[in-house]
């Protein structure tokens, strides 16, 4: 087991900053674990008589860390992360274009919860369909960023993966609307 430190100089990487490969798929607990052991390390308490520069290290790494870690821990945010690690960004306000199967998928997604507001097995179901389709999609970012390392593709898929992350927090404020 190694010691985790606080390394400034990998503060451009948060792969490197957290001393995990810089991968899609993470380790999660492993994730975890660095950031305590790095909170742990950098809590003002523990530089509380350091002169102010160690007090204003000790503070930017401890909000370095908590930005590291809500970035790698969302699937969609470490995948945007990666892609701008490797050059590639996903222009998300500029570029809205998507393949025609995905945006008829996504009509037929709104159209079903317009017609069963009311439903609830039929919300369920589509509910069900809506998860799938994510859990395939994320599948399919891994395989082009830790896979491929095609990280153009990888961004066309996460710009998808939010429409349909978008989707499923309204379809899951329906069902709750209902139960």
């Amino acid at each position: 087991m190694s010691v985790v430190v606080a390394n400034p100089s990998a503060s451009d990487d948060y792969f490197r900053f957290f001393g995990l490969n810089q991968q899609f798929k993470i380790d999660l607990p492993a994730l975890d674990q660095a950031y305590l052991a790095i909170q742990k390390e950098v809590h003002p308490d523990r530089h509380a008589r350091g002169s102010d520069a160690e007090q204003r290290l000790a503070m930017q790494m401890a909000t370095l860390a908590n930005t590291a870690l809500q970035t790698l821990k969302n699937p969609i945010q470490r995948g945007l992360y990666i892609c701008q690690l490797h050059g590639v960004d996903a222009k998300l306000e500029t570029n809205t274009a998507m393949p025609a199967a995905f945006l008829m998928k996504q009509m037929e997604w709104r159209e079903n919860l317009g017609e069963q507001a009311e439903d609830l097995p039929a919300l369920e179901a589509l509910m069900t369909e809506v998860e799938k389709s994510k859990a395939d999609t994320l599948a399919e970012i891994a395989q082009a960023i830790d896979g491929a390392k095609n990280y153009q593709r990888a961004a066309e898929l996460l710009r998808g993966l939010l429409f349909i992350d978008k989707f499923a927090a309204e379809l899951d404020d329906a069902i709750s609307a209902l139960v």
